[in-house]
């Protein structure tokens, strides 16, 4: 066996003989244990969908607890696989559960102080990040295809709110801000209109849906076997609707990143090339009827605007990208040197942590992920989380491609979208984090046949 699938077989079921088979034959787990550990993980996942409609119009006046209304769900999934002895053993995951437990007592100790802040910031290490591994485990390629058929359903009345949104002042109740805020949750975008967070509390959201939805939009163009025609048209005109009412540049860089690398998986095997054809056919009918219809036009000239706008306040696209992307990157190692040893202390980089600390929201330590890491926990650790995301997408991506290789394609296109989550997601907001994990998860769990 290749190295890469033989370390990758340690994050997957059935890697020993004491592990779960899921096939019926081993007692470690009923059933209907791994029935409802599952729904478990289906219930995280509509959370995460449906999060900020809770906070923004069901209940806003739980705004605020509700913004860990997945961490008790997720806390329940990785004790009882662990329980269960299904939780598996691998450096990952022993190595950011060890700096989770020390970054907390640093903060504590050496940090702002505050225990609130720190327990913020540790449940990202000590709970949602070990979940990656439980749906890894607990999911196979069949409970991942399932999860995309509900993520293709969603994305069509997903379109149509963010439609809603987009054209509705934002005094709008459509427009509501978290805790029920007549201000509105749009954020800055072109010619008037806002950037739409549909279901989630903050625009971000929008972002990270259509490019995860992107990745099986994708994916069952080319294995449509287990979809409906209808349904992938609609949601392919959907996604293809999104890109201009979101104003998001991050989502149309990330769906031409899943194209990437689809047409790396097409050209693996040459009968997806007519699958794929078939789909860019259906997506330029549907562009040429959109670009009829006016509310499309006037969503495109708002997206171009904020584009060429953006562009030319960070130095063109090449800026953006490297501004973005590798600048954020390059100046949170450089500064590292300048910062205590062990930081500011865990947490203080997010909302949540700056609202406790000082009573207002900003940013305290820095905007880009890898710079709130390193200023949090210091060079030391902050560079061994660092080290540990880029080793963990490694090794995904590598047995991604294997998989791709053999002829599976679906780690290979949600790669597409965990790469760079993985990476440098924004995992001090609460969302980003869901999707992060999430995404892991399933990478992992897609490599294994139900």
């Amino acid at each position: 066996m290749n190295p890469v699938a033989s370390h990758l077989e340690r994050l997957r079921p059935g890697a020993a003989s004491n592990q779960i088979e899921f096939d019926g034959c081993n007692r470690a787990v009923s059933a209907k244990q791994l029935k409802v550990l599952k729904h478990g993980i289906w219930a995280y996942f509509l959370l995460l969908m449906f999060e900020g409609a809770l906070r923004k119009w069901l209940l806003p006046e739980l705004s605020t607890p509700l913004l860990i209304i997945r961490d008790p769900l997720a806390l329940w999934l990785v004790l009882t696989a662990w329980h269960r002895g299904l939780l598996p053993s691998n450096v990952y995951l022993s190595s950011i559960v060890v700096i989770g437990i020390i970054g907390f007592y640093t903060a504590g100790f050496f940090g702002h102080g505050n225990i609130f802040v720190a327990l913020f910031g540790a449940r990202i290490y000590l709970i949602h990040i070990p979940l990656i591994f439980v749906i890894g485990r607990l999911f196979d390629k069949d409970d991942v295809e399932r999860l995309g058929v509900a993520v293709l359903y969603l994305t069509i009345p997903m379109s149509v709110l963010i439609a809603l949104q987009f054209y509705s002042p934002q005094s709008a109740w459509v427009n509501l801000g978290v805790g029920g805020d007549a201000g509105g949750a749009g954020f800055g975008g072109a010619m008037g209109y806002f950037r739409p967070p549909a279901t989630f509390s903050f625009t971000n959201g929008t972002s990270l849906y259509f490019s995860f939805a992107a990745c099986f939009i994708f994916y069952f163009w080319i294995n449509p076997n287990n979809v409906s025609r209808l349904l992938l048209i609609g949601a392919t005109a959907a996604l293809l609707v999104s890109i201009p009412l979101s104003i998001s540049r991050g989502l149309m860089f990330q769906v031409a990143a899943t194209l990437f690398f689809t047409l790396i998986a097409i050209s693996k095997k040459s009968e997806h090339l007519l699958r794929m054809v078939m789909a860019c056919v259906v997506g330029a009918f549907a562009v040429v009827l959109l670009s009829n219809l006016s509310f499309f036009n006037t969503a495109t000239e708002a997206f171009t605007a904020r584009y060429v706008d953006a562009n030319k306040m960070e130095g063109g696209l090449e800026g953006v990208l490297i501004d973005r992307f590798l600048g954020g990157m390059i100046s949170a190692l450089t500064t590292s040197s300048e910062l205590p040893f062990w930081g500011y202390g865990m947490g203080m980089g997010t909302n949540v942590g700056s609202m406790l600390l000082t009573g207002k929201t900003e940013f305290l330590i820095a905007e880009g992920e890898w710079g709130r890491i390193i200023g949090e926990q210091g060079p030391l650790l902050g560079i061994a989380v660092i080290l540990l995301r880029l080793a963990l997408i490694l090794k995904i991506g590598l047995a991604c491609y294997e998989k791709l290789n053999e002829g599976n394609l679906l780690p290979w296109l949600l790669l597409s979208f965990g790469l760079f989550n993985i990476m440098q997601g924004q995992w001090a907001q609460p969302t980003s984090l869901g999707f992060s994990v999430m995404v892991g998860g399933l990478m992992i769990a897609s490599m294994r046949k139900g």
